[in-house]
């Protein structure tokens, strides 16, 4: 699905119509679908309904951990409802500061035959609770689930589900249009006949005598930029795929229309019927609005201004003409600063009307260069009025601030001009981003590469950056932490640099003061000779200082030259704070995390017994979302003439748990070189547990294994099954009567299993770490390691630390595993005793 709109192969329609369906299933003004990308673990948007997409672009991307309900209802499988702005500030804190309005959420994942493949969302009103829109989440599970049918036929005949572009845009379901403003017309592609109601004809401009028989009449009606587009919609219609919502065409004479196509109720070809609907505020409303002395003009949904009277277009400083049926952010593009995207995106999504105060840009002619235009530095009072279908925008003068950066807000208006009063100082500062977006985010990253990853996240969208690379400080050098967006290898000749290089990345630190570039060439001029890449874009040069003391620095690059007003260059330098203190909390928890690791590691044993007849290996691989070592253990342990295979999981983590777990390992080693039997050495080390009382249990399995005959006996003590190959590849798991976990009930009883381990057999022995996901069921973790084993190939076909590695292998590679990892593998070997030759000494992966 990464091809164009136009590829049949990709189900673009069906996008579209499940995000129209699914607003009006829930009552929403706008919507859309995420599906999965071709980059494991991220979701992208590939429908938005209902609102601009320059408005949104921060939320065309979620990873699936992220804390967003989105991004939780894909990774957990389940609806999420968010019944107001409450109810999300107190369940998902980052996503609502990022979005602080009055709205709530339903976000139910597309899930059929075990399939995930993304996210139906709708932003609907405020609700009292999750109970008042049961109705609505039980009709958007439906509309989910005929999605998520439609995508896996079309996955069964070859096409891929994935999205890796920007997102469609389209219009939500037209409302209920007024009585009389009504028209139905049809072609037959058979005869190219096209018939008109009366109303289509009125709503068309066309006087009554005047039919529009054929298509080519019909398009003569329209507007020359929409006509071209009308015969490809009715083709297409015909062969029974209409657009999924009414498309807006513009008649000639400038009226705003939706034309509604159906697809035909007969095989294809055959006649396609249309419904013709006015759009636009009639004409006498137009007409008054245009002797209005304060500025008006609507915006429909997508952004597209659909009315401006003559004072909006002077106070916008555009041409009435260049104003009409452009987007907001091209016919005005200084409205598409970020501080004035906020208060427009509340409007969009909240039914409270918002007001706010702009900056106009400097004096524009239009291409005869005539007609006046607005002084530099006027300030506009704005407010937004939402309705279903349009917003209704008012603009009136509300000052002059002098001496302040293009963009930036007020902060001293001063005075009053045309009449109207300056603007208030808290109500024209319209925050550029939100610290607490960013704070939030940082109070959960514990790494230098969670807190770099969050940047990436939510700083570089909220400026429009493209670029980012973080330098840390370490005996007076700086090193490369994190980069994103540079060309490969152009960064590499910084790495290493000492503080006495004169680069803004390290005056910026050695100063403590932020260095902004509107431009390269700028940049290039403060230090001549340093290395430029290909781009013309702006930058930001950053300290990161934490409590007096240096951490390093943090670059922003963008791909076009702008400017930083001073509240942009105040929050940048506010934000490099925070990232500076997160980053000096990452550093000491990345020193505190290596030695609590090394405990782990000592803890762990060093070599694992050996014998002739047997081959063993472990692996272990601690967690990742905790500095805290785990109580996760395995060991192989002389027994008499045969081996003892070992492995257990103290719950919990933290220095009580490793010293249970080194307590047990040292009790089950003493039992097993006593050679006690299986059941006794279970029971022992469980009455030893209690006796200790640290208030914790532990899982564990024992196998006591005679490498002569094969044959082994087992206790469990409610750890998972371990997995048994066979020499052909068949594997099951090994299930002996349940046994209590340690540590719980004195009297425990531990039943023991028999089974024959044949040369070439493995016998796999794990902890929960390997097998268990959040939001899954353990036992589709067990059949994934059961399918893994049996297709990694036995010990005839690769060595047994080969096929170890295959099993762990997407657990080393994942950023984040929230739990320690321990695997074992045995394998009895076909050599004799006789030949002295010993299995391999294994120390822990």
């Amino acid at each position: 699905m990464t091809g164009s709109v136009g590829d049949e192969r990709e189900p673009a329609g069906v996008l579209a119509g499940a995000a129209a369906d699914g607003l009006r299933a829930a009552g929403g003004r706008a919507g859309g679908v995420y599906l999965c990308s071709r980059t494991p673990g991220l979701l992208r948007l590939a429908v938005l309904a209902g609102l601009p997409g320059p408005l949104f672009r921060p939320w065309w991307r979620l990873t699936v951990d992220r804390p967003f309900p989105v991004a939780d209802a894909h990774r957990l499988g389940v609806p999420v409802i968010l019944a107001n702005a409450a109810d999300a500030m107190r369940r998902y804190p980052q996503f609502a500061a990022g979005l602080p309005f009055q709205f709530g959420t339903l976000s139910v994942p597309v899930v059929a035959a075990g399939r995930a493949f993304g996210v139906l969302t709708v932003l609907c009103p405020p609700a009292a609770d999750a109970e008042d829109v049961r109705t609505q989440r039980e009709r958007l599970t439906a509309v989910a689930g005929g999605l998520a049918a439609e995508l896996l036929r079309h996955e069964a005949a070859g096409g891929t589900v994935t999205w890796d572009r920007a997102p469609l845009c389209v219009r939500p379901p037209a409302g209920r249009p007024p009585p009389g403003r009504v028209g139905h017309l049809a072609w037959d592609p058979a005869t190219g006949a096209v018939t008109a109601d009366d109303p289509a004809r009125a709503l068309l401009g066309l006087p009554p005598d005047r039919r529009p028989d054929t298509l080519e009449s019909l398009t003569g009606a329209l507007d020359p930029t929409d006509a071209h587009l009308l015969p490809g919609l009715l083709r297409e219609a015909a062969r029974g795929r209409p657009p999924p919502c009414p498309v807006p065409l513009r008649t000639a004479d400038g009226g705003l229309r939706l034309l509604e196509l159906r697809a035909p109720g007969a095989a294809p070809p055959a006649a396609v019927a249309g419904v013709l609907l006015d759009a636009a505020p009639g004409a006498p409303a137009d007409g008054a609005a245009d002797l209005l002395p304060e500025g008006v003009f609507c915006l429909d949904r997508l952004g597209l201004i659909v009315y401006a009277n003559p004072r909006a277009a002077h106070l916008l400083g555009v041409e009435r003409s260049r104003l009409l049926r452009r987007s907001l952010w091209e016919a005005v593009p200084w409205l598409s600063r970020p501080a004035y995207e906020e208060p427009l995106r509340g409007a969009l999504i909240s039914p409270e009307p918002v007001h706010f105060h702009v900056r106009r840009a400097g004096p524009e002619t239009d291409d005869q260069g005539s007609g006046p235009r607005p002084y530099e530095g006027d300030w506009l009072s704005v407010a937004v009025y939402p309705g279903p279908d349009l917003l209704t925008c008012t603009l009136v003068p509300a000052g002059r601030v002098p001496d302040e950066p293009d963009g930036a807000a007020p902060t001293a208006p001063a005075g009053p001009r045309s009449g109207t009063p300056a603007p208030d100082v808290a109500a024209s500062t319209a925050p550029v981003y939100r610290p607490i977006v960013l704070a939030i985010a940082l109070t959960e990253a514990v790494t230098a590469r969670q807190v770099s990853a969050v940047v990436v996240q939510e700083l570089l969208p909220a400026f429009g950056g493209r670029r980012l690379a973080i330098y840390l400080l370490q005996e007076r050098h700086l090193h490369l932490a994190w980069e994103t967006g540079f060309p490969q290898g152009f960064l590499a000749p910084f790495e290493g640099v000492g503080l006495d290089a004169r680069i803004p990345g390290v005056e910026t630190l050695t100063t403590g003061r932020p260095l902004f570039f509107d431009s390269m060439r700028q940049l290039a001029d403060a230090y001549p000779g340093i290395a430029l890449d290909a781009t013309e874009g702006a930058r930001a040069f950053l300290p990161l200082i934490a409590s007096g003391r240096p951490v390093g620095s943090c670059i922003l690059g963008f791909d076009r030259p702008r400017g930083f007003s001073s509240e942009e260059r105040t929050v940048l330098t506010a934000l490099a704070g925070l990232i500076a203190h997160a980053m000096e909390k990452a550093q000491r928890y990345d020193t505190e995390a290596a030695l609590a690791r090394g405990l782990q590691q000592a803890l762990l044993p060093r070599r694992l017994s050996r014998h002739p007849r047997v081959e063993t290996v472990g692996r272990y691989l601690p967690g990742t979302e905790s500095m805290e070592v785990g109580g996760d253990w395995y060991d192989v342990v002389e027994a008499g003439d045969g081996l003892a295979l070992v492995i257990g999981d103290v719950q919990g983590h933290g220095v009580q748990a490793a010293a249970t777990m080194g307590q047990l390992r040292s009790a089950v080693r003493a039992f097993a070189l006593g050679d006690r039997p299986p059941e006794e050495v279970m029971g022992g080390t469980n009455h030893l547990l209690i006796d200790l009382d640290p208030g914790q249990f532990a899982s564990c399995c024992y196998v006591r294994l005679d490498p002569m005959t094969g044959w082994a006996r087992m206790v469990n003590a409610g750890h998972p099954p371990p997995l048994l190959r066979r020499p052909d590849g068949r594997t099951r798991p090994v299930e002996p009567p349940g046994g209590m976990v340690l540590g719980v009930d004195p009297r425990a009883h531990y039943p023991v299993a028999e089974l024959r381990l044949e040369p070439g057999a493995i016998l796999a022995l794990y902890t929960d770490g390997l097998v268990e996901r959040p939001g899954h069921d353990i036992d589709d973790g067990i059949t994934a390691l059961r399918t893994a084993l049996a297709a990694a190939g036995g010990p005839a076909e690769r060595p047994l630390g080969d096929i170890a590695d295959r099993l762990t292998a997407t657990a080393r590679q994942a950023t984040d595993r929230p739990d320690d990892i321990a695997l074992l593998l045995a394998t009895p070997t076909a050599r004799h005793p006789a030949t002295g030759r010993p299995g391999p000494l294994v120390t822990a992966g």
